[in-house]
């Protein structure tokens, strides 16, 4: 086998541990969310891994690939797909890093992105309205990692989850929004003994003090700037 070979070899293989790893993290310890349940037994999660969070190489890359899973994403069918960005090999991150690295490589991704913003939401991370939008798509971003303080983020190594906003109009569309959020919040008020303090409907407050899962007070300022380079 050849170096380009041996590489990709290697590559596949640290992917499929990263995939075995979350789906324990979701499977195995019963994680509250069901639709992250559902995504997972119907092995309709995409894993990709990433060196240094926050740079431009990486933004360029995590670009690239969630085109290709935009492209492939099937809209007429039900079945609901997410693109987990892992970085295994960064894990010891406090909840204000893991969360300035989050915003930092949102930015770089933006930096790149040659596509308008999507027209559904806003570009105001102060509105209530926003949500973040990639190659014209908007996604509901949630952060993870080893040290959050809430215990349904507290994943094998820090990893960003881009949820299509699309799915959660359909769940309304499907009439099964209402009963799954309920549920999702019981299951983790369950686990930790508290809701996520942070966890608001879409259109009720910016989503984007939910993306890092650290608490956050009113005075908190989302560090994005639409259509600045940083």
């Amino acid at each position: 086998m050849n170096a380009a070979g041996h590489k990709t070899l290697k590559k596949n293989n640290s992917v499929k541990t990263s995939y075995k790893d979350f789906r324990d993290f979701i499977i195995k310890n019963d994680h509250p969310c069901v639709m992250a349940q559902t995504v997972f037994s119907m092995d309709k999660a995409e894993i990709h891994n990433y060196e240094n969070f926050g740079s431009l190489e990486t933004a360029k890359k995590i670009l690239k690939d969630l085109k290709q899973y935009l492209e492939n994403y099937d809209f007429s069918s039900n079945d609901f797909y997410t693109f987990i960005a892992a970085f295994p090999e960064e894990k010891n991150y406090s909840e204000l890093k893991f969360e300035e690295l989050l915003w930092k490589q949102l930015q770089k991704i933006h930096q790149v992105d040659k596509e308008k913003w999507d027209p559904e939401v806003s570009k105001d991370p102060e509105s209530k309205d926003f949500s973040f939008s990639i190659a014209g798509k908007s996604f509901y971003i949630v952060g993870l990692h080893p040290n959050s303080s809430r215990k349904a983020r507290q994943s094998p190594y820090p990893a960003l989850t881009f949820n299509l906003h699309w799915q959660f109009e359909k769940l309304r569309e499907m009439g099964a929004y209402q009963n799954v959020r309920d549920k999702i919040r019981d299951r983790d008020k369950d686990l930790q003994g508290s809701i996520n303090p942070m966890l608001e409907d879409f259109g009720e407050s910016s989503e984007a003090r939910q993306y890092s899962g650290r608490k956050v007070g009113e005075e908190w300022k989302c560090p994005f700037l639409h259509g600045k380079n940083k």
